[in-house]
């Protein structure tokens, strides 16, 4: 079948981040947020080849599978973020693919602190685009992870 249209996802989703080698994150959708973030357990800034790198750890894989994977990405900028709660920081944005529902589309992602939230990452309204739609009614449209790996949701 072919996909005409937005892919529909549900308000919460398991996705991967293969530019950073993560096979499988699960990231609420977040159509109120306008930048996406991924939860980084560390990070080290390195100045290398004429710009800037970023080096950090990501616990992927859920709270069942958990996995610490080391990532680096350049960095594409730094800017101030406001959180739902109004407190301004600054923080480092990667570009790089996320796979999600069969598509692959790129994304700028901030870095940060969300240690304290329910998911490793939000998935932010720039990163949907034209080529999702959220059913907010829905979690897990486009299946689950397990060990074993992605399984449908039936």
């Amino acid at each position: 079948m072919i996909q005409t249209g937005p892919i529909v996802i549900g308000w919460r989703e398991w996705l991967a981040l293969p530019g950073l080698g993560i096979a499988a994150i699960k990231a609420k959708i977040d159509t109120g947020a306008r930048t996406s973030s991924l939860h980084v357990d560390t990070l080290a800034v390195d100045e290398r080849d004429g710009g800037t790198w970023l080096r950090f750890s990501v616990s992927a894989g859920g709270r069942r599978h958990p996995s610490r994977v080391e990532c680096a990405a350049p960095a594409i900028a730094r800017r101030a973020v406001t959180d739902s709660g109004g407190h301004r920081t600054l923080r480092w944005f990667i570009r790089t693919p996320i796979v999600l529902g069969g598509a692959s589309v790129e994304a700028e992602i901030n870095l940060t602190d969300r240690r304290d939230m329910l998911f490793p990452m939000l998935l932010g309204r720039s990163a949907l685009g034209d080529h999702f739609a959220v059913d907010p009614a829905v979690s897990y449209r486009c299946g689950r992870f397990s060990k074993r790996g992605f399984r449908d949701v039936p």
